[in-house]
This record gives C-alpha cells, sequence and structure tokens, in this order.
C-alpha cells in the first residue's frame, strides 16, 4: 500500500500530473493562468479561458477583468508542446480588447496542430470574433452575443492620412483571418461591420447565437457536453 503524507489529501494512486477534480493544485493552476488540465476523463484536455478584456501592451485598471496575453500565449505553446495533453477547449466570456494581442492569439491557436474547440457563452465581441473562429470547430450557446463592428481606438491618436490607412490595413487583416477561419464572406462580414441602422452609439451589428450560425461566422449551436463529444471525436479521429 503507498504511504501518505499525514499532511497531504488522501488521493488514489496515479502519476504526479493526475489531478483530482477541486484539488488544491487544480485551484492553483486555474487562478494563476486561468485554465486548467482535466485528466480525469477519457482523453486529457487543457480548458483554457479568455474573459472580460484582452489585456495588450497597456495594464489595464485593477477593476477590469482581463485576459493578459503574456499569459496566454506561453500556456498555448505549452499545451502544444506537452505530449500528454491531447486537445484544447477555449471558453469566451470577452467584450474585446487589444486588436494586436487578440490577434497574435487568434493566429497561435489557428496554427495548432492539436485538435482545438471553442465556446462562446456570454458574449465573444469585437476581437472576440477572430478568437471564436481560429479554432477547429467552434460552437456557441443560444444566449450568447456577438458584436461585429470596424476596428476603432479611443484616447489621442494623430489626425494624418497614415492613421487612416493604418487602421484600414488592420481592419482587412481581421475580415481575412476571421473569413479564411469561418464560412462567412468576406463580402457578407464588411456588411456586418459597417451596419448603421443597429447600434445607437456605434457602427456594426449584434449577432445572437442562432444568428451567427446561420451567418456562417460560427460551426454550431451546442453547450460543453457538444465540445466535448467534438474534441473526443477530434482526437480520436487523429489518432486513428
Amino acid at each position: 500500500m503507498k504511504k501518505l503524507d499525514n499532511n497531504q489529501p488522501d488521493t488514489p494512486q496515479g502519476t504526479p500530473d493526475e489531478f483530482e477534480t477541486g484539488s488544491p493544485e487544480q485551484t492553483d493552476q486555474i487562478i494563476q493562468i486561468g485554465g486548467v488540465t482535466a485528466s480525469k476523463g477519457k482523453h486529457v484536455i487543457h480548458c483554457l479561458t479568455i474573459i472580460g478584456q484582452i489585456e495588450g501592451h497597456y495594464i489595464l485598471p485593477a477593476q477590469n477583468k482581463t485576459t493578459k496575453y503574456e499569459h496566454v500565449i506561453p500556456q498555448l505553446l505549452a499545451v502544444e508542446q506537452d505530449p500528454e495533453i491531447e486537445g484544447l477547449v477555449v471558453i469566451l466570456n470577452t467584450v474585446g480588447g487589444d486588436v494586436e494581442a487578440g490577434l497574435a492569439i487568434a493566429e497561435l491557436l489557428s496554427g495548432m496542430r492539436k485538435p482545438t474547440v471553442s465556446l462562446v457563452l456570454g458574449g465573444g465581441h469585437s476581437i472576440g470574433v477572430p478568437l471564436a473562429v481560429s479554432a477547429r470547430r467552434s460552437f456557441i450557446v443560444p444566449s450568447a452575443t456577438m458584436t461585429v463592428h470596424p476596428v476603432r481606438m479611443n484616447g489621442l491618436v494623430l489626425g494624418v492620412p497614415q492613421t487612416l490607412s493604418y487602421f484600414d490595413r488592420m481592419q482587412e487583416r481581421i475580415v481575412k483571418f476571421v473569413t479564411d477561419n469561418s464560412r462567412i464572406s468576406p463580402e457578407r462580414f464588411r456588411q456586418l461591420m459597417m451596419n448603421k441602422d443597429e447600434l445607437v452609439m456605434d457602427v456594426g451589428t449584434v449577432l445572437d447565437g442562432q444568428a451567427a450560425v446561420d451567418e456562417g461566422l460560427i460551426d454550431s449551436l451546442g453547450g460543453v457536453s457538444d465540445v466535448i463529444a467534438a474534441l473526443y471525436e477530434m482526437i480520436e479521429g487523429d489518432v486513428k
């Protein structure tokens, strides 16, 4: 019989990397990196959360709930390199944030060889749209919404033609990424971005879960069980 330290919880025998659900190790992983590796199911998968506002080059106020891209990028590289992790689930509930940081994370996600699935809960707004479509399969719950709008910036900017040109090029990068990783056409995506009749204080379109699927932005309606089933299917398909 395995001898247990009196100061440690009584857990089943297994490898040191196996986390019990709700264990201190798992809780610490969630607190530190906003993700967790689940190893007690049929396959070992990593869950990454992208919530609040994407924090990029500038630190946001302390009261803001943020996802820091310098935390997410190493996490994605570790998942891709870890031979024990078989797939990745990305849970999104974000209002958007730093465009370049969000697009950088989305590019990393889309370039992963391991099976990836995304699920939009609550909202996947602004730069959250490229993040949602960057996975191999994307899901959205019926009550979630996604806001599609042009690139814009608040604060002090230089009022020169080059600034507008930079915004145009950034916007085209987003259009290309989204349309390359989903079923929506560039023309339709630009129409949704430039819609002037829906938002009172902005230009753009708000899509609920079913509308996002109908537009071809998201693959399917579904919840967490559908996400896990799709990920397992991809994992087992890759193994075969």
